[in-house]
Formats: C-alpha cells, structure tokens, sequence
C-alpha cells in the first residue's frame, strides 16, 4: 500500500510538472491566439474605415463643389451631417464647433454613428422618436441628453432636418444642430413650497403614534423627493424660446451653403420635398402592405406643405376616375366642386386642427366633374413613438335617390379600413425603429 502511495506520488508529482508546463504552453498560446485575433480584427476596422472614407468623400463630391467643406468650416454652429445612404449612418461632416463642444477630434467622429454621444441617462423614448424622424424624413426638434468625450453629461436642443434632391426627391443627407441648453435655477417660490411640504411630513412623522401613519409620512417623503427630482431635471432640460431661435437659424445658414455649392454642380439639394416627389415619401414595403386593402382610400402626409396625398388605393382611383400621377401630391380638396358644402369642409379641417377622427356626408366630384355622395372617414394614423404619421380618409359612395340614403351602415368598413391602414404603418414603424438610428 505504501508502494502503492510512493508511486501514485510521484506520478502526481510528475505530472503535476506536466501540467505545469502544459498551462504555460497554453497561457502562451492563448496571448498568441488573442494577439492574432486583435490584430485581425484592427485590420478589418482599418479597411472598413478605409472604405467608409472612400464613401463618405465621394457623399460630398457627388453633390457638393470641393468648396464646400471650406465654407462649412467657417460657420460657427455645432452641426453634424450625416448620410443615411451609407451602412451605419454615418457622420461625414463635424463643424469646428461641435468638436469643440464635445471634446472630440474630427478623426475620432467622422464614419461614426451619432450613437458615440449617448449615455446611460439618454432618454429612449426620445432615440425612438429621432428614428422614427429619419425613418419617416422628416424635421424633429427636442431637448435631448447626450455625453461629451469625457463622459461629462449635458443638454442640448436637438434639431434634425432633411437633405432633399430636387431632381428627385431623395433624401442625400441629415443636418443635426446641437445647441447647448443653459441651466436655470428653480423658481425659488416652489422650493419654498416644497421645503414646506417636506418639513410639515417630517413633523407628522415626529409626532406619528402609528407604525402605519409613519409608513405614510415616508411614503409622502419620497414623493415629494421625486416630483422636486423630476421638476428640476424638467426645468434644466427645457430650451429657450432664443435657443430655438438660434437652432432655426444655423439650420437655414447650412442649408444656404450647401444650396450654393450644390448649384456649381447642377445636382440642387433644398430642405423641402418637392409635391412632385412626394410618391418616393412612402417605403415599397408600406406601399406593399397599403396595396392589400381593396377599400377606396387616400394617404395624406400632415408634415408636407398642403398636406398632400401621398398614396391613393386603386379602389379610390376607380371611383374618381383619376391615374395615379394626377392625385399623388395634391391636397385632398381637388375632389370638392361648386356645390359642396362648406360646413363639411368646417367640419374636417375642425378634426385636422384637433387631431380627432370625423366622419362626414359630403358632395364631391369625379374627373369627370360628375357628382356623388361621398360618406368620408378621416382619421390621423400614429407611428410606433405615438406620433401623427398620417391620415387616412377612406371614401365610400353612397347610393341617393331624392337625398335619402339607401343601403347599410358603411362604418364597419370604414373602420376596418382604418385598423388594417394603423396596423401597416405602426408595424413597419415600429421594424424600422429597431433596425435603424
């Protein structure tokens, strides 16, 4: 048995030395194996980079004379430009004074998603709404929370704004005005009220002779430490009438330059779609799913100037005996004619304003300038952050014979119309705020 244990020793001990050995091969091994690996992985981000740069040079020289990053630079604004074209979104232009306001050099901004400047504190709910603003093109301004390069948080009035060809209508770039939002103290009244208020639970709990009115006193006491929390966080995030102001103006200074400089190239951008462009607003996978309602109804979009039709279905099209080409990107008007009355027009600009839903018996006219009774539905249609993407009118012809309606109810339809439009929008909506920043 001692024999037995000698040599069950020294085989531990010999290999005891083995694996000694052994786990420093390894341990070699694996710094080579992790040093291959992050060398490759530099290399692979170096060429990604150097791709992108070829990319995001080529963002600006196909629209812009060369000029243009000299003028650029001689505004005094905080702006990024970035170009949605490009896998990640990336930023291919950073004025002078957003590297400085955020402590970042040029190098370590430009192919970069604006992501970098977010921050544990950055409020979600406003990045989906900013997604959903370059899902949908469209101008958003909000007070926003965001991350210097030294991790310093600070609030900024946020404002993007939209790039448009006017050949085409394609979106080329996104401008992002940052304007740094002054801190205000709170009105001293309120803290005065709320010291009041913390100082009276106190002396309740001082004089409490329950446990259960002591649990309520604390329960008041933070409370009240969370509203004055909540309030000042309100107060300091809140932007000046002068900062939207000056966020409004460096958007039309940017806008001027890159104008000009697009003109010497014969490729024009502007801030604004053209009506004539508006048939590109709606993505192929919207249109698809739109296409599937056989119901008469038109799209309209409440941020374009006019508010115009942006898809019409071939049962509305049918029905007026219009083409597609001769409704897209008109208001919705077109259809009214001389004897159409004008409290129904009331009536559906009062819900616009209201953003409320209506439903009305109106005249209108067909191509042909023949009249019918149109019993219209109208409905605003929010996007996955709640916001009003568009509005859906659905139009259902009623038969009259000596002013009497005759047939059933169309609402149901109408309704279903609307439901399966809704269902449409916030499902891609809510696709793209997902897959997209």
């Amino acid at each position: 048995m001692n024999n037995l244990r000698l040599s069950r020793g020294g085989g531990g001990t010999h290999n005891n030395t083995v694996c000694t050995w052994d786990l420093g091969f390894h341990h070699h091994r694996h710094q080579y194996t992790e040093g291959t690996q992050k060398h490759t992985q530099v290399m692979e981000e170096q060429g990604s980079l150097q791709q992108i740069g070829g990319l995001i040079e080529s963002s600006f020289n196909s629209c812009y004379t060369s000029w243009v990053y000299e003028a650029l630079d001689e505004l005094e604004h905080n702006f990024t430009i970035t170009d949605p074209t490009i896998s990640g979104h990336p930023i291919v232009f950073a004025s002078n004074g957003f590297l400085k306001m955020t402590g970042y050099l040029k190098d370590e901004v430009i192919g970069r998603n604006g992501r970098i400047f977010r921050g544990p504190r950055t409020n979600r709910r406003s990045i989906m709404e900013i997604r959903e603003a370059i899902r949908e093109e469209k101008n958003i301004s909000m007070s926003l929370l965001n991350y210097k390069k030294d991790g310093t948080p600070f609030w900024m009035l946020f404002q993007l704004s939209p790039i448009f060809s006017k050949h085409d209508g394609r979106v080329i770039h996104f401008v992002s005005v940052q304007i740094p939002i002054s801190r205000r103290k709170a009105n001293s009244e309120d803290g005065n009220r709320w010291q009041e208020l913390v100082l009276g639970s106190c002396r309740r709990e001082v004089c409490s002779d329950t446990v259960m009115e002591l649990a309520r006193c604390r329960a008041l006491d933070s409370f009240i430490d969370t509203d004055n929390r909540v309030l000042e966080r309100e107060e300091l995030c809140e932007a000046s009438d002068s900062e939207k102001g000056k966020a409004l103006t460096a958007i039309g200074s940017i806008m001027s330059v890159l104008t000009h400089y697009s003109e010497l190239t014969g490729r024009l951008v502007c801030g604004n779609r053209s009506n004539s462009a508006v048939i590109c607003s709606l993505t192929s996978a919207l249109n698809i799913s739109l296409g599937r309602i056989k119901q008469s109804f038109v799209l309209t979009d409440p941020q374009l100037l006019n508010m115009p039709i942006v898809y019409a279905s071939d049962a509305f099209l049918s029905m007026t005996g219009y083409n597609r080409h001769e409704v897209l990107g008109r208001n919705c008007r077109f259809l009214n004619g001389p004897d159409t009355d004008p409290k129904a027009i009331g009536q559906i600009k009062d819900s616009i304003q209201s953003s409320q839903a209506c439903s009305v018996r109106i005249l209108n006219y067909r191509k042909d300038r023949s009249s019918f009774w149109n019993f219209l539905h109208i409905s605003p249609v929010r996007n996955a952050s709640a916001k009003i993407a568009f509005y859906v009118c659905v139009q259902i012809e009623e038969a009259v014979k000596n002013g009497v309606t005759q047939g059933l109810s169309p609402e149901t339809r109408q309704l279903g119309t609307v439901a399966a439009v809704k269902v449409a929008v916030r499902t891609l909506s809510m696709t793209a705020g997902s897959s997209r920043s």
